[in-house]
């Protein structure tokens, strides 16, 4: 429905204006003079010229999902109609992509559509595993603890995803700062020196001598010094794009050191939470794992859980093919084993899930505790060996004195 603003009077004189939502101009005055507005002069709210392009449009955050699934359990928990939630949820909405979002939702509904149903339609909000999991709560009508469960496993989900953006963001800014000092040497601060000693009649060391060329070609060749590096991000990137390419890359992070260690435990972390949520929120062990192979992040954990789904479609226990598969540790399989043996395993998933949360904190904290005397190590002898190397002229001067 249109949007239309108003402004007017109240009974005691004052000024006021505002926004209201109707299907037609009348229907909005007659809304404005309910509210005992005198003589409201309503007009229709005009358009955003950018509202139908999307790299303009505000992105529908994780946080933004949280707390919409938070309040909307609340609200069904007290006995609210889905429809009138959703209404009221959209119209609370500071962002104009995910309020349109709900406003779609809500009319889909209304036309009789199932509530996950809607949300398929809108894949970039909520993904494969928040449609199924709503498609589980309607069906067994606990909808009100299925988004009470959903919002609990995204708030996880999105720590252990900043435990590990903050692992590296460290390194990165370091990078970051050593490049920046290491340009800014390079083409600002050598040719002052090599101005300085080109008056020298003596032949420059050979490590002045090496530090003056690479501030020639950096500053004569910087386009052709740059050009190899954007080829080789996107070939990168090209590669990764394609299945084989993806999963040769991804075997390959998992068997780094340190930080292979830390993937690997990301991955049974993420995918024990997901399907301990799945399956205690009712959805069949088959299409769970259908759901957590694609929402793994590696190719090579995907293709894994891929053969489990197919094995246990044979009959055969849950444990069997992890431990065939080589990703998962010994100790995960014993324990699934375990909790599949006693008729617990969503509990049991539940069980290895916070422990290897505990887990990535503590690979974490090794990787920065590694990371930090590195990079000091690093920064000071790329910036120590750049200054001794322009000292170097002025050092033989002061010792032929």
């Amino acid at each position: 429905m249109p949007i239309y603003v108003w402004k007017g009077k109240n009974s005691y004189g004052e000024k006021r204006k505002g926004e209201v939502e109707a299907p037609d101009e009348a229907a909005a005055i007659a809304h404005v003079k309910r509210m005992r507005i005198s003589d409201p002069v309503v007009k229709e709210k005009p358009k955003d010229l950018l509202e139908n392009i999307p790299i303009f449009q505000p992105k529908v955050t994780g946080k933004d999902v949280v707390v919409f699934t938070r309040q909307l359990s609340t609200m069904i928990d007290a006995g609210l109609p889905l429809v009138q939630c959703l209404e009221i949820l959209s119209k609370q909405q500071d962002n104009s992509t995910f309020k349109r979002t709900l406003t779609e939702i809500q009319a889909d509904v209304e036309a009789g559509t199932t509530f996950a149903d809607s949300m398929r339609k809108h894949p970039k909000v909520f993904d494969n595993l928040y449609s199924n999991m709503i498609e589980a709560g309607e069906t067994g009508g606990i909808l009100d603890t299925i988004l009470s469960r959903l919002a609990l496993f995204m708030e996880k989900a999105m720590a252990l995803k900043k435990k590990v953006k903050g692992a590296m963001t460290y390194p990165a800014i370091c990078l970051a700062i050593s490049i920046l000092i290491l340009i800014v040497i390079l083409v600002f601060v050598i040719p002052v020196f090599e101005e300085m000693f080109s008056q020298m009649d003596k032949a420059l060391p050979a490590p002045t001598q090496i530090v003056v060329t690479m501030s020639n070609m950096f500053k004569d060749h910087f386009i052709w010094m740059v050009l190899p590096v954007i080829a080789v991000v996107w070939i990168f990137k090209k590669v990764y794009s394609t299945e084989k390419g993806r999963l040769r890359i991804d075997q390959a992070f998992l068997i780094m050191p340190v930080v292979g260690v830390l993937i690997r435990k990301v991955a049974v972390a993420k995918f024990t939470r997901t399907l301990s949520t799945m399956l205690q929120s009712g959805v069949p062990i088959l299409e769970a794992l259908q759901v957590v192979a694609k929402t793994a992040g590696n190719k090579v954990i995907e293709r894994a859980v891929f053969r489990v789904a197919d094995s246990i479609a044979e009959g055969r226990p849950i444990a069997e093919p992890l431990e065939e598969s080589g990703v998962f540790p010994n100790m995960v399989i014993q324990m699934i084993n375990v909790g599949e043996s006693v008729g617990a395993l969503d509990t049991m998933l539940e069980k290895i899930a916070d422990f290897y949360d505990e887990e990535v904190d503590q690979a974490v904290s090794n990787l920065t505790a590694m990371i930090e005397p590195f990079m000091m190590v690093f920064l000071g002898g790329m910036i120590g060996g750049l200054v001794v190397s322009m000292y170097l002229p002025i050092f033989q001067m002061a010792g032929g004195l």
